[in-house]
């Protein structure tokens, strides 16, 4: 440990400086000295140290002056005051305002050396957190958005800025569509990113269910209640509470939850004890709720204190230049937790692939490469191997270039014949679309 800590020594007294800078050599620190608090600041501002001692009495700026600029430091490092017994109450204001410890002048070796290793087990200590912080936000980080489209650009846009605040949100698109994937992409990008993120699937329970869920009970509660239970809100303190289908909950479930996200307070079932709670709040629908506002089913005041932010994932139909990603990223996730050797796919299903519709949007597509995989015995996907495979092969074979033809009318007809963004979309030049135009005889409605 001592190899790896620093120590800058602060004193106007040459002797002083002499003794501790042979002290802490002899010991294995890294050390350097200087007369004065300017000199000081001048070399934390040229490099980093773990430690740094400094006398309190010094000529032109004191020590607790400096002791307060090196807290606006961008890496503060621990501060031990050298104080005179006579000035042991401006030493403990010093620790009132973040100094690590004092010691007083003379200095007895042992008693100095002891202090100086609990402060470099501290500074261990901060690094061993700082490391782990980077792993749980790699952590984090480890199931990414995938796509490259423009509308999932634009998503990605409104997640980085929302996720510093506390803002509510609530994120709307078609089953399937990643709304979960982009509330963990909020919550691991906000400052709340080291505490918990708790999901809560609100559509798959009943009222009686989802009130004990959220809040809790109490031992005795109802009939099963045979032990306290933290609620949802509970679990969710200092992070994220994630509220999956909230256009689905009662309107006493409304009117409950209305007031728990305006107080951050609720007293569990069958208790009568207020509990608080400092979480944010995001939520997922595949409803109108502004149309369930207007029929009545959802409670006016409780829509908008939810929806601070809205963002809306657009379906996979709308961003058919994601699948091939897509269809990469799901081969190696299903090939590595199988412990298959990577695969490929054929380019007939890969075009399949492109022109399907997806009503199941990403999840389906999901699935259809894990059956694929599971389902086919090669190292290439087939046409055969793909859900509609089947249906394809069984009516009439296409050939590639039936399936090319269609494809590129669908560009086409996404750009309203726009060439330059259609031949871009396809990866081609603006000379090789025309040629497949006049080769298929395409012409714009």
């Amino acid at each position: 440990m001592p190899n790896r800590v620093s120590i800058l020594i602060v004193d106007d007294e040459q002797s002083v400086r002499d003794s501790l800078y042979n002290w802490f050599i002899d010991d294995g620190y890294h050390v350097e000295c200087a007369e004065n608090a300017k000199k000081a600041l001048a070399l934390l501002d040229e490099r980093e140290f773990d430690i740094v001692l400094a006398d309190i009495k010094m000529p032109g700026m004191d020590g607790m002056e400096m002791h307060r600029r090196i807290r606006a430091l961008p890496r503060v490092p621990i501060v031990i005051i050298m104080t005179a017994f006579a000035a042991v109450d401006t030493a403990v204001q010093a620790l009132k305002e973040g100094a690590f410890d004092y010691v007083t002048k003379p200095f007895d070796p042992d008693d100095l050396s002891h202090l100086i290793r609990n402060a470099a087990t501290q500074v261990a200590l901060k690094a061993e957190n700082e490391n782990l912080k980077e792993h749980v936000t790699s952590l984090v980080d480890v199931e990414d958005i995938v796509g490259e489209s423009e509308p999932l650009k634009k998503v990605l846009r409104e997640v980085e800025k929302v996720a510093p605040s506390d803002s509510s949100v609530i994120i709307t698109g078609e089953s399937g569509t990643g709304k979960e994937l982009v509330a963990r992409a909020i919550h691991s990008n906000s400052p709340r990113k080291y505490f918990p993120l708790i999901s809560v699937h609100c559509g798959a329970l009943s009222e009686s269910l989802l009130e004990s869920e959220l809040f809790g009970h109490e031992k005795g509660a109802f009939t099963g209640a045979a032990f306290n239970r933290k609620g949802r809100f509970e679990m969710a303190d200092g992070g994220t509470i994630f509220l999956d289908e909230i256009g689905t909950i009662s309107a006493k479930m409304q009117v409950e939850l209305l007031r728990v996200l305006e107080s951050k307070t609720f007293i569990r079932v069958g208790g009568n004890k207020e509990i608080s709670s400092d979480f944010r709040v995001i939520c997922a629908t595949n409803r109108d709720l502004k149309e369930m506002v207007a029929k009545g089913t959802v409670r006016e005041d409780l829509y908008y204190r939810l929806n601070v932010v809205n963002i809306r994932i657009p379906p996979l139909r709308e961003r058919p230049d994601d699948i091939p990603g897509l269809v990469k990223h799901f081969i190696q996730k299903y090939c590595t937790s199988m412990s298959r050797d990577m695969i490929s796919i054929d380019p007939a299903a890969m075009k399949h692939l492109e022109i399907f519709e997806y009503p199941g949007n990403v999840r389906e597509l999901e699935n259809m490469i894990e059956r694929a995989i599971v389902v086919g015995n090669g190292k290439v996907i087939k046409l055969k191997d793909l859900p509609m495979g089947k249906e394809v092969i069984s009516s009439s074979i296409e050939s590639l270039d039936d399936l090319e033809k269609k494809h590129i009318t669908k560009i086409l007809e996404k750009y309203s014949w726009n060439i330059s963004r259609s031949a871009k979309a396809l990866g081609v030049d603006r000379a090789t679309l025309y040629n497949k135009i006049k080769k298929y005889k395409l012409k714009e409605e």
